[in-house]
Formats: structure tokens, C-alpha cells, sequence
């Protein structure tokens, strides 16, 4: 087999390569030649594979990560201190935009938050669970009172996130103790945002109530920042997802930091979950 390639080789080339007799098998000049400059590919070949083959397994690169302001904000930021201290070598490059549909395709992470039942065509690991509850600054309260029952809400100053050109009136709430109960309010929100952190420093300020989810407000309800209204009722199930451009050959860097950040996710969950039984 290896003769008859040999001699195809020779046949292609239009040269010999070796010279051959009844006692011994040489090089001919060219076949020296050539052997030579064939070892130098390989080389290059086999320096090639290394290389890019050290991108999945090496803690080490660039991690190109996508998400939204809130995202970004409370999910992305907190954990990048220890993050990093654990993978020195990973660089973040992150973009933060608000992208009905963001480019998953152009990013090794882009973190999506949707419904619990979220069920779309990409690949995706679940990172956390959370819920969407009622808050109010103290400020307000005393201003105002608290509201006593889903239904006062239409007389208090609500502040609602909006999503693309919608702003439906009634506010859908449910029961966490009676997860069939639930019911619609008919309120007119003061303010209408499609950007969580403005409606939240509004909330911090006094302007009203408003509807966040859990993790993210647990640190203001410990401080007592802000006050849940309206228990066990909550606006929401959310859960945050991280979607991903591929999962054949993901890099290793992709992998250390999904599985640390579904750590300090949940670690921050019962955190929040703690502070809203202790408000």
C-alpha cells in the first residue's frame, strides 16, 4: 500500500523520490527535498491544531457576553470581582444593549429574561428561578398607606416596565399561597419605562409602586430600603436563561463561567428569599 502511494506521489510530482534496489531503500536529492518542506508543514499543521484547540481548553481568551441593562447590572456586575479572581487569564467583553432580538449567534453568552415556560428555538441553560414582587419605599408609604388588597392598587401611583410599544392597563397578580388564585387590577400607571433601573430608582425615591423581581431588590429590602407590599401576591415568574451560539466544542473559559455564575445566581436567590421573610 505504502509502495503503490509512493509511487502515485512520484507520478503526480513528475519526480522521483526514492531511489530503491534489490538492498536498500534512499532518498533521491528531490525526495530529500521534499521531505524536508513536508516536515515543516506538518509542524505548522500540528501548531495550528494546538492553538485553536487550546481555545476550548485552556482557562484563558476572551468570553464575549451579551445582556441587557438590568441583566448586566445585577446579574453580570456583582460576580466579576470573584469571578475574576478565580480565572486571572479570562477577558470579558461585554455589550449591553436592549435587543428585542440580540445576535446570540455573534456571542459565546447572551442572557435572556423570560417567563418560566420559555420554550424558544435556541440553545439555552436555565441559570435561575425568581419572582416578580410589589415594593415601596417607606417614604411612600407613609405618604400614602399601604395598599391592602390587590384591588387598592388603582388608587395608588404605579410605575410599570413596558414592553416594545405596549401598555396594558391591568395588572395580573397571583397568590403564592393559593397558586390558582389570582386576579386582574384596572390601574393607570404615573409612569410607563422600558428600562427596570430607572422605574427602581424612581421606586427608591418615593415616586410609588412598582413590580421587580425578588433578586434583584433583596439588598434595598434588607437595608430597608423598600418594603414588599401586598404579600404573598406577586406580579410574576421569571427565570433567567443563558443562551448560547453553540453547544458542540464550547470553550472551557464559556463553561467556568456559566457554572459560576448559576452559583452565585442561586446563592443570591436564597439570599433574596431570606430578606423578603424577614421584611
Amino acid at each position: 500500500m505504502v509502495t503503490r502511494l509512493v509511487a502515485d506521489l512520484e507520478e503526480h510530482l513528475g519526480t522521483r523520490l526514492l531511489q530503491r534496489s534489490t538492498r536498500r531503500l534512499s532518498l533521491t536529492e528531490a525526495g530529500e527535498a521534499y521531505l524536508n518542506r513536508v516536515r515543516n508543514i506538518l509542524q505548522d499543521i500540528d501548531e495550528a491544531d494546538a492553538s485553536v484547540s487550546s481555545q476550548t481548553r485552556d482557562l484563558a481568551g476572551v468570553l464575549r457576553l451579551h445582556a441587557s441593562p438590568a441583566l448586566a447590572s445585577y446579574v453580570i456586575a456583582p460576580l466579576i470581582a470573584g469571578f475574576r479572581l478565580l480565572y486571572p487569564r479570562i477577558v470579558l467583553d461585554m455589550d449591553v444593549e436592549s435587543n428585542e432580538a440580540p445576535p446570540i449567534e455573534d456571542y459565546d453568552i447572551t442572557l435572556l429574561a423570560t417567563g418560566v415556560d420559555f420554550d424558544a428555538n435556541v440553545i439555552a441553560r436555565k441559570i435561575v428561578e425568581s419572582q416578580a414582587i410589589l415594593v415601596a419605599a417607606p417614604a411612600y408609604l407613609a405618604r400614602k398607606g399601604a395598599p391592602r388588597t390587590p384591588q387598592d392598587l388603582a388608587s395608588h401611583d404605579c410605575l410599570r416596565l413596558k414592553w416594545g410599544s405596549g401598555r396594558a392597563r391591568n395588572w395580573r397578580l397571583w397568590s403564592e399561597v393559593d397558586g390558582q388564585a389570582e386576579v386582574d387590577v384596572d390601574v393607570q400607571p404615573v409612569v410607563w419605562a422600558n428600562h427596570t433601573d430607572t422605574l427602581l430608582r424612581a421606586t427608591l425615591a418615593g415616586a410609588g409602586i412598582t413590580s421587580v423581581a425578588l433578586d434583584m431588590v433583596a439588598p434595598y429590602l434588607t437595608r430597608g430600603e423598600l418594603v414588599r407590599v401586598l404579600p404573598p401576591w406577586i406580579t410574576g415568574r421569571l427565570a433567567i436563561y443563558a443562551a448560547l451560539s453553540s453547544r458542540k466544542f464550547m470553550p472551557q473559559r464559556t463553561r467556568v463561567f456559566l457554572d459560576y455564575m448559576i452559583q452565585q445566581a442561586n446563592e443570591m436567590n436564597v439570599a433574596a428569599m431570606e430578606a423578603c421573610t424577614v421584611c
